[in-house]
């Protein structure tokens, strides 16, 4: 299944960040089976755009905290767009009221690796992010769904960066009350 561009969701996504700080500018969507399956995988593939950085003098190409905010977009947009699409079972109990209230002080990295292969200016540039692994446990302090994802980015056809990263959302019936 494959699914367009959501202006929409994404700029309610994106309503969290900075107005200078909104990368993300296109996305679409396509799910191939159910990442709690062996083999299933979502993905999303988005376009980029960093007019300057937001928080250093410009150093002239991509690095690790671009890398981190990029990746940050793309897997609120996955996670809200799987979630209103219904192709994530790790889902199943959550409205999309739970995503709103839970999108910041609920979903946590656990684990996070990069690598960087080719020098990439990162004004305007494409990332894929892959949900390739969900499951739903008991952690310490409740239920949990963890999500084992693969990201990269490239100018053009060349790829330059690519990560792993895994995440811990909290999964309770309820979120918690502040």
């Amino acid at each position: 299944m494959e699914f367009g561009h959501d202006k929409v969701l994404l700029d309610r996504v994106l309503a969290v960040y900075k107005p200078n700080c909104r990368y993300l500018q296109n996305t679409s969507v396509t799910a191939e089976g159910d990442p709690q399956d062996k083999g299933g995988r979502i993905r999303l593939r988005g376009d980029f755009h960093i007019p300057e950085s937001c928080y250093i003098a410009d150093t002239g190409h991509f690095n690790a905290v671009e890398f981190n905010i990029c990746f940050n977009q793309m897997i609120y947009f996955i996670m809200i767009k799987s979630l209103k699409e219904r192709v994530l079972r790790a889902f199943d109990s959550w409205t999309m009221e739970d995503f709103w209230a839970r999108q910041l002080p609920d979903m946590f990295i656990v684990d996070f690796s990069s690598s960087f292969r080719h020098a990439m200016r990162g004004r305007r540039f494409w990332g894929e992010l892959d949900i390739v692994r969900a499951v739903n446990r008991e952690g310490g302090n409740g239920q949990l769904i963890i999500l084992d994802t693969e990201c990269r980015y490239g100018e053009a056809d060349i790829l330059a960066c690519h990560g792993k990263v895994r995440l811990a959302l909290r999964n309770n019936t309820a979120p918690e009350a502040a």
